[in-house]
């Protein structure tokens, strides 16, 4: 199995004459993208077609290498647009603050006499006589990524920094003989249905975030410090498993602010929660560890009862959770996180994933 990993380098040791020139660049070249999408938005051509003709038809300084790149990135945006909305799609616009290059106009050399970085990023056939080295100092993150994997021959430039591509092997999956369901929740970050809650701490992290100025710097530490906490947490639960099971929340925040649905602290505590990043960085280290990771529908899994099936609202009273039809008691989140796994394994894509341990203990 292959997977795909990225590493960012600031770009803290270029000039201001250098980083002037990158700006006239990125400015150039969100408005070749944006006259690119205005021309093709009503017929998009597939990649295949962009000849000189089709390359030529934008008047702009840049070389026809960029201009192709652009319209390859205009051709990206337009259907990423159609593929997220349909019908309902709005032109997309570029905001000039990013440009992706491959190795037809950037490449990475060593800076051999250099002592505050390591290499250059050399940008060349731009056009107007304008070639850019860009200084690069490799990190730690870069590094390991490096000696993991290989890296891709394309670059995402923006005025802070230049982001890099690795592709790892990681080798085939584990055997799906320790299924894991986890339900996520504020005052237990990870509940599992083998009875463990991980990551009762970050709520703490939580609250410190919302009592933070917005935009503060203590603010961006409450949050790094949430992440990583959050990081470590998914590291211990793909020690053991080989298949993770979770709830889709996508879409969490929505009607929140309807009237008597939530209250504000409640609604302030969902948005510093941070479980986007949460379910993405469990995902990532899934892949990491080559373990496999499934999604299930979220709907009722904390009101149902595990033993007999009977779903009320009245089932679940805080963190304890007790049916009003057999008197079954459990820990909530752990009673959600059974059912998120025997959701998945009843499924039609679970029927050959056997759990090692009796869900209903």
């Amino acid at each position: 199995m292959k997977i795909n990993r990225s590493a960012k380098c600031a770009l803290k040791y270029a000039n201001q004459s250098k980083l002037k020139q990158l700006d006239t660049v990125l400015t150039e070249y969100g408005r070749v993208v944006n006259c690119f999408i205005d021309q093709f938005w009503a017929s998009c051509p597939r990649k295949g077609d962009l000849l000189k003709p089709v390359v030529d038809s934008v008047d702009s300084w840049f070389a026809a290498r960029m201009r192709k790149v652009a319209a390859r990135e205009a051709i990206d945006m337009i259907c990423a647009a159609k593929k997220r909305w349909g019908a309902k799609a709005v032109k997309p616009s570029h905001r000039c603050q990013r440009m992706c290059v491959t190795s037809c106009t950037a490449s990475l050399i060593p800076a051999k006499h250099a002592t505050n970085f390591d290499c250059w990023l050399h940008l060349q056939s731009i056009g107007n006589k304008i070639i850019l080295d860009l200084p690069i100092k490799r990190h730690k993150q870069f590094n390991r990524l490096n000696s993991r994997g290989q890296r891709k021959e394309s670059y995402v430039i923006t005025r802070e920094s230049v982001q890099f591509c690795f592709e790892i092997e990681t080798g085939p999956k584990l055997l799906k003989d320790k299924c894991v369901g986890i339900d996520t929740g504020i005052n237990a970050l990870c509940s599992t249905s083998t009875g463990e809650q991980l990551g009762i701490d970050t709520k703490p992290c939580i609250e410190r975030i919302k009592r933070c100025k917005h935009g503060s710097k203590g603010q961006k530490r409450a949050v790094r410090a949430l992440q990583q906490r959050m990081c470590e947490v998914a590291k211990e639960v793909t020690d053991t498993a080989t298949l993770v099971v979770v709830e889709n929340l996508k879409g969490i925040t929505k009607g929140t602010k309807l009237k008597r649905r939530l209250s504000k602290n409640i609604r302030r505590s969902i948005g510093r929660w941070n479980v986007r990043y949460w379910l993405s960085r469990l995902e990532m280290t899934c892949q990491d560890r080559n373990v496999s990771f499934r999604t299930v529908g979220a709907w009722y899994t904390s009101q149902t009862c595990r033993s007999c099936g009977h779903v009320d609202r009245k089932n679940r009273s805080g963190e304890e959770f007790k049916c009003q039809n057999c008197g079954h008691t459990d820990n909530a989140d752990i009673n959600a996180a059974k059912n998120i796994l025997e959701r998945f394994l009843s499924g039609p894509y679970g029927a050959g994933c056997k759990p090692l341990v009796d869900l209903s203990t």
